[in-house]
């Protein structure tokens, strides 16, 4: 490791923000390096980096294959392996999640290239699910041990396009279990009914965003940020008004694995087909299920 290289840990939880390397033509052994700091802090920040598009998107490949958005354009600058949000476009990501949970396969790696931030506001938080996990009781750990979840595009306008995941996974380098659901792209446990599904995904989302568990990074022009997609999640504090561009580049290759089968079948309703047999529907298609509910009857071409 380089003799120069100052690790500050933010948090308890995870984070470090790493000086002394520059991300600039990267060799294989600052590659190892970096690699390895991930897994123990999850997540790593590199002040005063300043790397332009192609050199940012050469320093993910070294990690594996990328890919831009599959949903989402970029508002200002086209490139098909970098992914940009821009505040002035809508591009604020203020809820929970994980990258692209929606996929079969989500974003393994995620690393963001800060364009153009406020003066003060627009920080980012991330939380380390796998303490989340470790800090649940144990007959909690052993229910969402069993359990498997929905994951849709619904804020990408694109709620066809899903996945089922296990609510906790086993990270394939470390081995240890973290929680994989979020607020903003899991639906619904597929073993439970709607209302059970509500109360402990809702139970979930509070337990992960604890402070506790969180580290909080206050940006500034040229820092990079990389983390873990597979232990951690993410969220911007939408406290600004200035505009706030990142960029983006996503390491694929992931594949959510459980330590075990799930426990339980997919939920079947037991009462009569009504009007809340609704809230079944998405799972139900997801499953390939064809289960009659009240819009069966709609008239053909009728709103509502």
């Amino acid at each position: 490791m380089n003799t120069k290289l100052s690790i500050e840990r933010l948090t308890v939880a995870l984070g470090a923000e790493v000086r002394g390397m520059s991300l600039r033509n990267v060799d294989a052994d600052q590659i190892e390096t970096i690699k390895s700091l991930l897994l123990e802090h999850q997540v790593l920040f590199f002040p005063e980096q300043y790397l332009d598009i192609d050199t940012h998107v050469a320093l993910g490949e070294h990690f594996g294959p990328l890919d831009a958005h599959p949903n989402l354009e970029n508002p200002f600058t086209q490139h098909p392996q970098v992914f940009e949000l821009a505040a002035s476009h809508g591009g604020v990501a203020d809820e929970w999640h994980s990258d692209i949970s929606f996929s079969p396969e989500p974003a393994m790696m995620s690393i963001l290239n800060m364009i153009e931030c406020p003066a003060v506001g627009g920080d980012t938080m991330w939380a380390n699910t796998t303490a989340a996990y470790d800090a649940l009781s144990a007959p909690l750990r052993d229910l969402c041990d069993g359990l498997t979840a929905l994951h849709d595009a619904t804020p990408h306008g694109k709620p066809e396009t899903n996945a089922i995941h296990p609510v906790v996974r086993a990270h394939p380098e470390t081995g240890r279990k973290s929680l994989f659901v979020n607020e903003h792209f899991t639906r619904r446990i597929v073993e439970l009914s709607h209302e059970e599904s509500e109360l402990l995904l809702g139970y979930l989302a509070r337990w992960i965003a604890q402070p506790r568990f969180c580290v909080r990074y206050r940006w500034l022009k040229g820092a990079i940020a990389i983390w873990d997609n597979r232990c951690t999640q993410h969220f911007v504090v939408g406290d600004f008004g200035e505009q706030r561009i990142i960029q983006r580049v996503t390491v694929m290759g992931d594949k959510p694995e459980s330590m075990e089968a799930p426990r339980w079948k997919p939920y079947t309703r037991q009462e009569v087909v009504g009007a809340t047999s609704r809230y079944d529907q998405q799972l139900n298609e997801a499953l390939g299920r064809e289960v009659r509910t009240l819009e069966s009857n709609r008239k053909p071409g009728a709103g509502s």
